[in-house]
């Protein structure tokens, strides 16, 4: 440095340096001129923090520095000095873009943040000097352009002006018109609701320059004069009680967005003008037929297509770095985020730019062109990204196609002036995931308005159903329980049991995905109201009795399958099925009917299979883990109950006492152990009689089917059938109707997450597969590194009681994180005998150094006050208790002495504290004595005859204590 911009040629021809160039320049810079050490990006998934969807800024992996919570000998506590450029996702969340980007040219949903850090190094002198270096000679930015704020201070709070940052400016030559003060909200920077917050500095530019003074145009929203850099200075800590504390030591913290550092470098007023964005928007011009983009917003930017460039340039960026990281589209948290962008941008794409099916994967290479670069990751992962995007779309699309069929079928048939039928709209956005938006937007382009009243009701509806869990579908759900005289009525009708056999008909594919047969059906009768009908109208919810399906009842312990049917004819009128239930052998699904269902109607069966994989997932984890729970815990040990999900797994055994910490972690190894196996599961139908004689074989005193389903990991059923065969003692063998994975590799991962009894004798675990439990291990390590942090500071000696209770407060709160964190358990319970040591080695450091405080002061007074019969006096006492130690001391060395102190605080609020000597009672009583004095002081007090405490306000202490001397004096 200065690099002169000769790292390497200009794409997409910019003006200026390339992002390459303007990146790389700030890493050497702080690198090889300051002795920065550059670190890669983290991922966008968060590490350990539940609070999180993404990573929405540089400073979120360090984390545990600022909190003071990082292992001090883990490589992180190392750092002194860090440079790096960030993936930033801000989507969902506090920090959510999402809705505003397109519509603007600044807004994104991924960007990178470019930054560098001082732990505990150099501060505002530095970081503000590097900053203009950096800036004016190697960026060679006019320097009349720029602008710089400071905190301007703030009475409230107590907090002066950071004129030492402005002081610094100005000794830099940044001329004072140019040196700005701005309130709380624009230059004092904060973690969250707690901990590290601080000062910052905050860097402008104008675009405009030409030696005007743009100084009133400064964080006024105005396009022309814009951040570009951010430097805070963690100095302090906000408490709980919303105080702020010097923090021990100060960090800096800096952050600059690539985008707009560009935008300003290659002399453009759009990031979406830089070769960041420039290279992928003309892929996207190649790719539709919609006209070149021009930059034009607002409503200058007729049918949104300018709009539509950007959203789709942004999304297929956040796109590529997520789904790279590990996050892909899904159905919460941040999977379901990603999922409603690439859904907006495939949206945009079809619907504005008419881009044929297949535009947003084929963005990919030139996603990786402009930062594979510097994230070579992106590289390694292009193939996969292109499949994930491809097959999303591809979903959405047939959606999207589906949905308007059914709209434009609906409104066709719906009486003049009355709403859109809710039922219709709850099928679209549960059975297809149709964006409710877009289904306001289609409704109000026709001049029809949803029945919201019906709407909100399913949805209310749906929750409860959800919310009741296992509850849902059991006897009084009158649409799914069959009573006693609708079965004898089906059976004399010689009505068939349902063929339910379909629900195994799947097989794993090539690429490791789970293919699905379709099933077809006739509808042999509905049931509706506690009775059988041969028809139900539109609107009304009912049970489906079909001859056969493919869907799983609930059963077992297995949640039902959800999904759709539709009638063979009409692809576009879908029946959402929102749940299965299984009664007397005749299968009911539950199900809206959007339109008359009669019996006879042929229908096909579309389960949802991302809910069936992730149920079969658990269900097979929970025969691994039973088998487990057997091998550690031992072979007496009896499954007494389980309950499968899509998300999480629960299984109640029999055991002796209480499971250890030890045995848990033989637990999850011995499941990692079949996981890595990879074991053919093996599932095959037997003869009841037969399956009765399979050593070791699990559970087989509960009602099964003959022939009955027998699943086996590891072992061909046939081995574990042969005449004295073993081979179920040493692997799982289980009586299951359930629906399995086909190999245990797939389970990827376990973890026991909670672990408690029931009641004597019968113990209660829950798990966790797969990515859940790779961020239950994450957040645990997180966890029990801030624990580690909290331990060390325990050991150092102490002698600040104010700087202990912090410290016991903190060992509470992380007390109530552990308890409450979906960790696993065996790990939790380690945590927790930790800090419930480390509380009481807190509370008992407490007791003794305000013993000590309490002594000292005691021992001053007596010398002061020596043989008096009234002792009235103020001291410097940390709390109420100290002060009450103070007098209990006084009083045991001086028995004829009655003694009140007065201690006043640095919150104005002054504290009461009285003993009477008993040789002065009754005539003498504290609890009056201390109502007096704090009544003086605006206060209450209270208390007995011999000891009595209160408070009151610092402006009536004098006139307090001439109360108190008076008092006394009229009672002795």
């Amino acid at each position: 440095v200065p690099c002169r911009w000769l790292c390497g040629p200009r794409r997409g021809g910019a003006a200026g340096p390339s992002a390459g160039q303007v990146r790389a320049a700030f890493l050497r810079f702080f690198e090889e001129r300051h002795g920065h050490r550059r670190l890669p990006s983290a991922p966008v998934r968060p590490r350990g923090d539940p609070r999180l969807l993404f990573v929405n800024a540089g400073m979120n992996q360090f984390k545990p520095i600022f909190l003071g919570t990082v292992h001090p000998r883990s490589e992180l506590a190392q750092h002194r000095r860090v440079v790096n450029s960030q993936k930033c996702v801000r989507a969902g969340g506090k920090h959510n873009d999402l809705e505003d980007v397109g519509r603007d040219t600044y807004h994104h949903t991924f960007f990178e943040m470019l930054g560098n850090w001082s732990f505990g190094d150099y501060f505002k002198e530095e970081a503000c000097s590097m900053a203009w270096e950096l800036l004016t000679e190697v960026y060679e930015i006019p320097r009349d352009r720029l602008y710089v704020t400071y905190f301007g201070g703030d009475p409230s709070l107590g907090l002066s002006a950071d004129e030492e940052c402005r002081d610094v400016w100005l000794r830099l030559g940044v001329p004072a018109s140019h040196v700005l003060p701005f309130p709380l909200k624009d230059n004092f920077w904060e973690m969250g609701d707690t901990g590290p917050c601080g000062p910052c500095t905050e860097i402008h530019y104008d675009h405009v320059g030409g030696g005007r003074n743009a100084a009133a145009l400064v964080n006024q929203g105005s396009p022309d004069v814009v951040e570009i850099w951010n430097l805070v200075f963690m100095q302090y800590s906000r408490e709980v009680e919303g105080n702020l504390l010097p923090l021990p030591q100060h960090h800096v913290d800096t952050g600059m967005g690539l985008e707009r550092l560009v935008t300003v470098l290659q002399n453009k007023r759009s990031n979406y003008d830089t070769d960041l964005f420039t290279p992928i928007l003309d892929a996207i011009h190649k790719g539709c037929r919609a006209p070149r983009y021009q930059g034009l917003v607002g409503d200058a930017d007729v049918g949104r297509v300018n709009m539509a460039y950007r959203v789709v340039a942004d999304h297929v960026r956040t796109l590529c770095v997520c789904i790279t990281d590990g996050i892909y589209p899904g159905f919460s948290g941040a999977e379901l985020v990603l999922r409603r962008i690439l859904r907006r941008a495939v949206r945009f794409c079809s619907e504005v730019l008419q881009a044929p099916p297949g535009l947003l994967a084929s963005l990919v290479p030139t996603v990786v062109e402009v930062l594979g670069d510097a994230y070579p990751e992106l590289t390694r992962n292009t193939n996969q990204i292109k499949d994930i995007i491809n097959e999303n779309e591809a979903a959405f699309l047939s959606s999207l196609e589906r949905g308007r069929r059914i709209i434009e079928q609906t409104v066709q048939q719906m009486e003049p002036s009355t709403n859109f039928p809710a039922e219709v709209a709850w099928s679209l956005y549960g059975s297809l995931g149709f964006p409710l938006d877009l289904i306001d937007l289609m409704l109000e382009e026709k001049g029809i308005s949803l029945d919201s009243a019906a709407f909100n009701k399913l949805v209310l509806e749906d929750a409860k159903r959800k919310a009741g869990g296992a509850q849902a579908g059991q006897p009084g759900n009158t649409n799914t329980h069959l009573d006693v005289h609708t079965l004898a009525w089906l059976q004399s009708s010689s009505v068939p049991a349902t063929d339910d056999s379909p629900k195994y008909a799947y097989r794993l594919g090539q690429h490791g995905q789970y293919e699905f047969s379709p099933c077809q059906a006739t509808v042999l009768m509905l049931y509706s109201d506690q009775s059988l009908h041969k028809e139900v109208g539109a609107g009304q919810r009912c049970g489906v009795i079909l001859d056969r399906t493919n869907f799983y009842a609930e059963q077992g312990g297995q949640d039902s399958d959800q999904g759709y049917m539709i009638r063979l004819g009409q692809q576009d009128v879908l029946f959402p099925v929102e749940s299965v239930h299984l009664c007397g052998g005749y299968v009911i699904h539950e199900v809206t009917a959007v339109e008359t269902l009669r019996a006879g109607d042929q229908v096909q069966l579309f389960v949802d299979e991302a809910q069936r994989v992730a149920c079969m997932t658990n269900h097979t984890a929970a025969h691994l883990l039973n088998f487990a729970l057997r091998r550690v815990l031992g072979d007496s040990t009896e499954q007494r109950g389980s309950h499968v999900t899509a998300e999480r797994l629960r299984f109640d055994f029999d055991t002796k006492g209480h499971v250890t910490v030890e045995q848990l972690q033989q637990v999850e190894q011995v499941v990692q152990d079949l996981i890595q196996k990879n074991e053919v599961v093996h599932m095959a139908e037997v003869p009841l009689t037969l399956a009765r004689r399979v050593q070791g074989l699990r559970a087989v005193d509960e009602g099964y089917p003959d022939p009955v389903r027998i699943v086996s990991l590891g072992v061909p059923v046939e081995n574990v059938l042969t005449c004295d065969s073993e081979a179920a003692m040493q692997t799982s063998v289980e009586l299951c109707c359930g629906t399995h994975l086909l190999q245990t590799g797939s389970v990827e991962d376990l973890a026991i997450i909670s672990e408690r009894q029931l009641v004597k004798g019968i113990s209660r675990v829950i798990a966790v597969t797969g990515g859940q439990a790779k961020e239950a291990r994450e957040l645990g390590q997180c966890l029990a590194t801030e624990v580690d942090s909290v331990s060390l500071r325990m050991k150092q000696r102490i002698t600040s009681i104010p700087e202990m209770q912090n410290l016991s407060k903190e060992v509470g709160q992380l007390t109530k994180v552990v308890a409450n964190a979906a960790m696993p358990q065996w790990q939790r319970k380690e945590l927790q005998t930790i800090l419930k040591a480390l509380q009481r080695t807190a509370n008992t450091a407490i007791k003794k150094l305000e013993l000590q405080q309490a002594e000292k002061a005691a021992q001053i007074l007596l010398s002061k006050y020596c043989n008096q019969p009234v002792i009235i006096d103020t001291v410097p006492a940390d709390s109420l208790s100290i002060l009450m130690k103070v007098v209990n001391q006084l009083c045991d060395k001086s028995p004829g002495t009655s003694v009140l102190l007065l201690s006043p605080q640095a919150s104005g609020e002054v504290l009461c504290a009285c003993q009477v000597s008993k040789n002065c009672i009754p005539a003498f009583s504290a609890a009056d004595w201390a109502v007096a004095v704090c009544t003086q002081m605006e206060g209450k007090a209270g208390g007995s005859p011999i000891v009595a405490k209160g408070s009151g306000n610092a402006r009536g202490m004098q006139g307090a204590l001439t109360t108190a001397l008076e008092f006394a004096q009229s009672k002795l």
